[in-house]
């Protein structure tokens, strides 16, 4: 009976102790609550996989949520058709060019309008890019077989041009995506790109702009994107921080989402836990106990205590300048594209977008995630929008019509 009672004192302990660690558990993964503001249509995630487009996956993405809000209901657009198209005409500049041109996989904004307004879109089912023995994207081999053939055509030792490198260039184009789509048979009717997209999907390339917001240029003006993907030599138009965040609220507001092209290499992106933040530890506002703590802690105990994504924290008040800083020092590049779909606050009321991604369905959100407004202020490269949405007076700082 002795060692029964000795037992059953263990167990209570035990089960006390498992109380208070679950209760602990609870406290430190509480995380984040997200009540919606706008919550907009979007076509289902895709997988980029092992593939740089992402900048093919979110265009594509925000324009079939254009579609969905013109009434043409859910289009699966073909991303790959759009990276053939601009690999190919990609490779003709960069032999014009004798090599000084950013060649590889990546892309922008630009080059999803470009492919709109001179060739069209295809739908999934007509061009799957998927011809190499792969059941998803995975593109190291072909890009590097990319790469190695424009060089040898601008090193050949015959110092001059055949007339059939970029047909062998479109070549290898074939065998790894497919043999370009002249027609297509598309719920039951025969369709080129440019009719399919002008009959189907209804969207006009004139009907969108991209805008960002940097001080090394005139606000209120345009100017050629300064990054190494954009080969097409887009153009920009440059607004004001503010005019950012009030394009951002309103265009989501009318029930528009918003393409996002961002920087997401930062210890405050987590893909995992569904959240990108700009924690601010600021030690000049921390009492005298709490800054002896945090001064005595490593980098790596205070990046810990920093991103640990247990809840609301407080963020850094975002500045032009430091847009400018983060982007002139190469911290914010032309790294990810992504698709806002809609905007949420947190249980302290703080604004997040809600942010649609290509990496699959294999996180906390089901493939969304959502970034808080300082992280987005201060990373965003560009935002791609339909400018119907501008209220007037921006259109008439920027000229548009």
């Amino acid at each position: 009976m002795k060692s029964l009672k000795i037992a059953s004192v263990v167990v209570v302990a035990l089960l006390g102790l498992v109380q208070v660690n679950a209760q602990e558990e609870k406290k430190d993964t509480e995380g984040f609550k997200f009540e919606m503001i706008y919550d907009l249509d979007a076509t289902s995630v895709k997988n980029q996989n092992r593939s740089g487009t992402c900048w093919s996956y979110s265009g594509l993405s925000f324009l079939e949520s254009e579609a969905l809000k013109n009434g043409k209901g859910a289009l699966d657009l073909s991303e790959m058709f759009v990276v053939r198209k601009c690999y190919s005409d990609k490779a003709v500049k960069y032999v014009r060019l004798h090599g000084s041109l950013n060649f590889g996989g990546g892309g922008s904004f630009e080059d999803v309008l470009y492919t709109l307004r001179n060739y069209g879109f295809v739908p999934e089912q007509a061009y799957n890019g998927l011809q190499y023995g792969e059941a998803n994207h995975v593109h190291g081999e072909m890009d590097n077989l990319l790469k190695a053939y424009v060089d040898g055509v601008i090193e050949n030792e015959n110092k001059k041009l055949s007339p059939a490198w970029h047909k062998g260039f479109d070549g290898i184009l074939d065998a790894y995506l497919g043999e370009y789509p002249e027609t297509f048979i598309y719920e039951g009717k025969e369709y080129t790109p440019k009719s399919f997209t002008k009959e189907v999907t209804g969207l006009d390339a004139d009907d969108y702009i991209i805008v960002t917001s940097f001080t090394h240029h005139p606000y209120y003006s345009k100017f050629v994107f300064e990054v190494p993907d954009n080969w097409v030599w887009g153009e920009v138009y440059n607004v004001t921080l503010d005019d950012l965040k009030e394009i951002m609220h309103t265009t989501l507001e009318q029930g528009h989402t918003i393409a996002w092209a961002s920087d997401v290499s930062e210890k405050g992106f987590s893909f995992s836990k569904g959240v990108a933040i700009v924690p601010d530890a600021d030690i000049e506002e921390m009492g005298g106990s709490e800054r002896q703590k945090w001064e005595a802690m490593s980098k790596v105990e205070r990046d810990r205590m920093m991103y640990s994504f247990s809840g609301p924290v407080k963020e850094k008040l975002i500045t032009a300048e430091m847009r400018q800083e983060q982007f002139d020092n190469y911290l914010t590049t032309d790294d990810h594209g992504m698709h806002i779909t809609g905007m949420a606050k947190d249980q302290e009321g703080n604004f997040y977008y809600k942010v649609k991604n290509s990496w699959d369905t294999n996180n906390i959100y089901d493939g969304y995630f959502y970034a808080s407004e300082p992280f987005v202020l201060l990373k965003t490269m560009n935002i791609m929008i339909n400018k119907n949405t501008l209220s007037k007076d921006l259109k008439r700082k920027l000229g548009i019509k």
